[in-house]
């Protein structure tokens, strides 16, 4: 059963306009995308991904340079970021808890208030990384203190 409604050239148009706009939204939504950009507002990287998360490790899993990333305070929890290039990366306030950075290269990195505790620090390079200093706040678990200290270059002796 249908039924036509006669409507005026006025509303046929406010009509049109909305079915259009509609449209151009969903049209827009389907086209965003993340950007990871340097500090400096330098593009590095575009994803259709729908987290940040995601699209570091969409990019980090096709060997993306993200080095100079400002990923400040970004929530990377559990994140699989091996061997991913993040030399230089602002990741100051980051939550990377339970992220795999092993054999990462984060080469002067800053880590100031990035928590780290579960993450796999395995053979990362954390060689001039920034961290908070005296009383800081980046935080690891006694258990990983040994793979932090190796990442760091240091060797304990017995």
């Amino acid at each position: 059963m249908s039924k036509t409604i006669t409507i005026s050239d006025e509303t046929y148009e406010k009509i049109k306009d909305q079915v259009e706009k509609d449209k151009n939204k969903v049209k827009e939504k389907k086209e965003t995308k993340i950007e990871i950009k340097t500090v400096a507002r330098e593009l590095l990287y575009q994803s259709s991904k729908t987290t940040l998360k995601e699209a570091v490790e969409e990019a980090v899993e096709r060997g993306v340079d993200l080095g100079g990333a400002n990923l400040r305070g970004a929530d990377l929890r559990d994140a699989d970021l091996i061997g991913a290039d993040l030399t230089g990366v602002d990741l100051g306030g980051a939550n990377l808890r339970g992220a795999d950075l092993g054999g990462a290269n984060l080469r002067g990195a800053d880590l100031r208030d990035a928590d780290l505790i579960g993450a796999d620090l395995g053979g990362a390079d954390f060689c001039y990384a920034k961290f908070y200093g005296r009383g800081g706040t980046t935080k690891i678990k006694k258990s990983q203190i040994g793979d932090f200290l190796k990442a760091l270059g240091v060797v304990v002796e017995d």
